[in-house]
């Protein structure tokens, strides 16, 4: 036996000449861990029976720390008490552990890890706080879920139903203010904020309590977010029920402390979960595994074991058993690596004589670095999923799974996953082998059942009761009273824009109370931007009128609905076009009646060319063949042309060139019973680039938006622009001209536009709107009562209430009909025809071009004396009569006793003159 075991060992030492010594030399029998937990809350029991369940796995296995014990010693401290908590951790802390578990609570972790830090102890910690980093805290390991993507998940809820602002209470300590700085910053994020907060301490009395609900009652936000610990958030929703807070149009949203009760605990009372009916929580998502399953199948018989037999397992459990798996994997890696564990005193801790903390007794983990590193690299399957940590030193892929609280238990409507930030009814562990969706519209979430027993969304706010009267600007018009107005006989304000408010105002399913304030001293047209900017500086809460939205006006304000359509446009004088005894010329402008008649010239010389040495119609002498051409050209445009086409070509040409007539014909008689029977207006403006080309004048209306408009949009200088502050300040102004001190044209809104040309006739709106807008309500930044009333403008749209408002205040005069709007009198241009010219042209080229192909091929074929004048003669020679056609004339002759005198005489005097033609072209050829 001895030879054996000597043979073993030599050839181990052989084989492994490294690792064997230093598994055997540096693996102790006993490892200590410690434990810092609240004994007498859920958390800390949960936390108790999970970490002596983990121990009895793995030192039952002999296969993780090869034949080394782990054991714990766990610290019952109070975490409601800082000080007192503090002082029983840092006592703790005298005993040589190599790793801790816990503490639960943030505020002593906070504390520890600065002691971790020194005696390079790592601290396995699932304390929640968003504010426990690993670059503050190296030693700090957090092993559960992080407050920063809880608050995430909670900002994509009240998101995703649309509310903007919520109330936010949270128990007064480091745990409670740093969650909810959390989810401050993730609202932000979605727009989204906390309008009121309120935080109350561990210790507050009933009467605290109830006085903080009821502040919360009086607030408009009723989305209420729950931050806080199992004991005093159960207190605070039974307390809310009792005032009446769980009804229809709350909505509780408590985070994951209360699913974190209701899983541990078997046996909630019905009160307390009657008082629960329809809130939703949060549960950090564990997904389901046999691991899982084993653990929750024992778990009663751990309980039992050591006195805990009323709580079962939660998520806080799942990480805990976890963690210390993570310490004894890591423990495994750093015996395999060569690590020893011993520990040194540090000089500069030390202790009063007769102190109770012995800070002597603090010893240095002299390889804490290195076992530290071995815990970031952990990467195995838990019962938690998967355990592997990233470089902030979270574990990775946090999720969440939505709960929604109904009857005696609770129903998951979906998750939230941050590995693609979004609210879906598909599991996290689904969504890991797909690239990340980040589309908003594939969120969803399962329908919940809200306080008071609804499935219908609540609004999330309402206008408080014992609101303040809201401050309500309204600008106080000199000029069209119409639209806005302050009464001097009642002091009321009145006008289009005030009953489109009221009216809208009335359609709330609750009541607002409000003021009017006058803006302006009604001499003249106040300035709208500063107006909208004594809403930012709380001198108003909102502004109405007739305030246009504009771009810069909406990065800073809410606009609601708009409740009229307007757009700049431009008013310029105009004058009737009176017809003339030239009225038919006007038409065409004058390059189209040259081009049609230099094309009709066109297109019969091309027919002539293509008719003449086959077409009888087309031959005589020069004056003949001239007139032909103009007769035949001219006559087509009443299609009364009596010559006959023969040729294929000349047929072509003649058909497309009758179609373009025909068009250019029809046009021209559109235009001109236009121009005779409909009344013209004339003026020199046509659109705004008119405007922006000249040096003229132009006026504006004063405290309108068009002003800055023109300079900063348009580029026109401001030097030109005039300000008029009244329907007779324009008319006056435009029948001045720019001439005589007035101005060429006023740009304004349609609106105003339209009301003054309900009075004045002799001007009109050159061109068409060249911006799109329109008019609405200004609020705060996120104000609830901009969405409630835009839904209400709608409404009055739908109902056509905001139409018969419109007809009451902005009725037309006789005028609006005539000249509302400027009748555009541009004659037919070119640029209309030049595809129906470009066509002709076209089929022109390409007949003369086949053509001369044509004849120059016979030429080449019949002619032996070459050149180019005898070319153009053959050209313009007719045709010898085809063999059929000679007999026919033969037969004709034989069949005739004698020729007629005058036809005899004819052929015999063409004959010879032709022959006589024909040889003297020859002769001065040669």
């Amino acid at each position: 036996m001895e030879i054996s075991f000597l043979m073993l060992l030599v050839l181990s030492l052989l084989l492994f000449p490294n690792g064997i010594c230093k598994s055997l030399a540096a693996r102790p029998p006993v490892v200590n861990i410690g434990s810092i937990l609240q004994f007498n809350s859920t958390t800390g029991g949960v936390a108790a029976v999970a970490i002596h369940a983990a121990l009895e796995d793995i030192n039952s296995d002999p296969t993780i720390l090869n034949g080394t014990t782990l054991k714990v010693q766990i610290k019952d401290t109070n975490c409601f008490d800082g000080f007192l908590g503090m002082v029983q951790a840092l006592q703790f802390m005298e005993t040589d552990v190599i790793a801790l578990i816990g503490p639960q609570c943030s505020t002593i972790s906070h504390i520890i890890s600065y002691v971790a830090n020194e005696l390079r102890v790592p601290l396995m910690s699932f304390a929640s706080d968003a504010t426990l980093s690993s670059i503050q805290f190296p030693f700090f390991v957090r092993t559960g879920p992080n407050d920063l993507y809880q608050m995430a998940a909670v900002a994509e809820v009240v998101d995703y139903n649309h509310w903007k602002i919520v109330t936010a209470i949270y128990i007064d300590n480091v745990y409670g203010r740093n969650g909810i700085a959390a989810l401050d910053d993730a609202l932000a994020l979605k727009r989204c904020k906390i309008s009121y907060k309120v935080g109350f301490p561990s210790n507050a009395k009933r009467s605290e309590l109830i006085n903080l609900l009821v502040s919360v009652s009086y607030m408009e936000s009723r989305v209420i977010i729950l931050h806080t610990g199992a004991e005093p958030g159960l207190k605070l929703f039974s307390m809310a029920k009792q005032l009446n807070m769980m009804g229809n149009g709350y909505v509780w949203i408590a985070t994951d402390w209360l699913s974190a009760y209701l899983d541990a605990n078997s046996s909630v009372p019905a009160e307390t979960i009657s008082g629960l009916q329809g809130v939703l929580t949060l549960r950090p998502h564990i997904p389901n595994s046999k691991m899982k399953s084993n653990l929750v199948s024992k778990w009663s018989r751990q309980s039992k074991k050591y006195n805990y037999s009323d709580l079962r397992v939660n998520t806080y459990g799942f990480y805990v058993y976890d963690s210390v798996w993570v310490v004894a994997r890591a423990l495994d890696a750093f015996f395999d690596d060569g690590g020893r564990i011993s520990f040194s005193n540090d000089s500069m801790l030390h202790d009063e004589t007769g102190g109770t903390l012995h800070l002597e007794a603090m010893s240095i983990s002299d390889m804490g670095n290195k076992l530290l590193e071995k815990i970031r690299k952990v990467n195995f399957t838990g019962v938690s999923g998967q355990v592997q940590f990233d470089a902030g030193g979270n574990l990775i892929h946090p999720a969440y799974d939505i709960i929604n609280i109904i009857g005696s238990g609770m129903r998951t409507i979906g998750f939230w996953s941050n590995y693609s930030g979004l609210l879906s009814t598909v599991s996290p562990e689904a969504l890991y082998s797909k690239p990340p969706n980040i589309s908003l519209a594939d969120q969803h979430l399962y329908d919940v059942i809200w306080p008071g027993e609804t499935a219908q969304r609540p609004r999330g706010w309402v206008f408080p009761s014992n609101a303040k009267q809201l401050k309500i600007g309204v600008p106080n018009r000199f000029s069209f009273k119409e639209f806005v107005t302050k009464d001097n006989s009642t002091g009321s304000m009145k006008g289009y824009c005030i009953d489109v408010f009221t009216q809208a105002l009335a359609l709330l399913p609750y009541p607002v109370s409000y003021k009017f304030v006058p803006f302006g001293n009604g001499t003249e047209n106040p300035n709208y931007d500063k107006l909208v900017q004594m809403i930012e500086s709380n001198e108003f809460d909102a502004a109405i009128g007739d305030i246009a939205i504009t771009m810069r006006r909406t990065v800073t304000f809410d606009f609601t609905q708009p409740f009229i359509e307007t757009g700049l446009v431009i008013l310029a004088p105009v004058k009737q076009h009176i017809t003339s005894s030239w009225a038919f010329l006007q038409p065409f402008t004058l390059e189209m009646w040259c081009v049609t008649g230099l094309y009709f010239l066109i297109v019969g010389v091309v027919v002539w060319v293509l008719e003449h040495r086959i077409n009888d119609d087309f031959r005589g002498s020069v004056r003949q063949q001239i007139i032909t051409i103009f007769w035949f050209s001219f006559s087509t445009l009443f299609f009364s042309h009596r010559e006959n086409t023969m040729s294929t070509s000349g047929r072509g040409v003649l058909i497309i060139w009758l179609f373009v007539v025909l068009i250019i014909v029809s046009s021209y008689t559109a235009s001109l019973t236009s121009i005779l029977t409909v009344q013209q207006l004339d003026t020199s403006i046509k659109g705004i680039d008119d405007l922006k080309n000249s040096n003229d004048p132009i006026g504006f209306q004063v405290g309108s938006f068009a002003q800055d408009y023109m300079v900063k949009e348009l580029n026109i200088s401001r030097s030109r622009l005039r300000a008029l502050g009244s329907a007779q300040e324009y008319a006056e102004a435009l029948k001045l001209g720019p001439k005589e001190g007035g101005v060429m044209a006023i740009v304004d809104e349609r609106p105003y536009v339209e009301l003054f040309l309900s009075t004045y006739c002799k001007i009109a709106v050159a061109g068409t709107d060249f911006t799109s807008r329109g008019w609405g309500f200004a609020f705060p930044r996120d104000s609830p009562l901009q969405v409630d009333l835009s839904t209400a403008i709608l409404s009055l749209s739908e109902n056509g209430e905001l139409q018969r408002i419109h007809d009451k205040w902005l009725k037309t005069g006789e005028c609006a009909t005539d000249n509302s709007e400027f009748v555009d009198s541009d004659q037919l241009r070119l640029e209309s025809f030049l595809g129906l010219f470009l066509i002709c042209g076209v089929a022109c080229i390409l007949a003369l071009l086949i053509y001369f192909g044509i004849m120059l091929r016979k030429y080449l074929r019949h002619e032996q004396r070459k050149s180019l004048r005898r070319f153009f003669s053959f050209v313009h020679g007719k045709d010898p009569p085809k063999n059929n056609e000679r007999r026919s004339m033969s037969l004709l002759g034989s069949s005739t006793p004698a020729t007629p005198m005058s036809s005899l005489s004819t052929l015999e005097i063409e004959r010879p003159s032709r022959e006589v033609r024909n040889d003297s072209v020859i002769e001065m050829e040669s």
